[in-house]
């Protein structure tokens, strides 16, 4: 099964792909990993992404998915694939169809913003060894030192509220839209997010499943 993951920034979209990968045994296909395989592998297209991103320029969307098309060749893929973010917009997926990619549903991920708000925003980082926290649900025993080695704990610039809000902004312009476009098609499935990640990935499997 080919299958498309959307969801907002912070839906905890990439746990689920997780989740849809040891469940099905198929392979997660992310944009940034499959560029970077191709750039290192010297392929045609990875070349050319190459040459792209030396200029500092974008890398095309007909560059990306002849990238796409060659790692979908591959043998862990010959039973399908999870697409996480790509495509991210109409075009890019009116590509991908006129390239002959076939997709069999479109699972999004919901999560309304004002969750997304707070699940982003209230996350801390421990600037010394990684460990992650929540200030509502999964807090420091003392605010702002981390309880694994005593390190500072700090807001990652992609959680502060303002960074949030232009994130989620970005979402519902550029790729929110994809779901008009592939519910016409018949193939999208909605799933909401739970408060439990489980929960969650029982929908998820459920939504795929039938």
């Amino acid at each position: 099964m080919n299958l498309i993951l959307l969801g907002a920034p912070g839906a905890g979209k990439g746990t689920q792909a997780e989740v849809i990968c040891d469940a099905l045994k198929i392979p997660a296909i992310s944009t940034g990993n499959m560029l970077r395989a191709a750039v290192k592998a010297g392929t045609e297209y990875g070349l050319k992404a190459k040459a792209a991103m030396d200029a500092g320029a974008l890398v095309s969307d007909d560059i990306v998915i002849g990238i796409l098309k060659d790692r979908i060749n591959e043998p862990d893929a010959q039973n399908g694939f999870i697409l996480d973010g790509f495509p991210r917009t109409v075009p890019q997926a009116e590509a991908l169809d006129a390239m002959g990619v076939t997709i069999d549903k479109v699972v999004e991920i919901y999560v309304a913003d004002e969750k997304i708000q707070q699940r982003l925003s209230g996350r801390r980082v421990c600037e010394v060894c990684g460990n992650s926290y929540h200030v509502d649900f999964k807090p420091t025993k003392v605010e702002g030192v981390c309880d694994g080695c005593g390190g500072k704990t700090v807001i990652r610039k992609d959680d502060e509220p303002a960074t949030v809000l232009d994130r989620l902004k970005t979402y519902h312009e550029k790729t929110a839209p994809l779901k008009d476009y592939y519910a016409k098609q018949g193939k999208l499935v909605t799933v909401e997010g739970q408060e439990e990640v489980s929960e969650t990935s029982k929908l998820t499997l459920k939504a795929i499943e039938g």
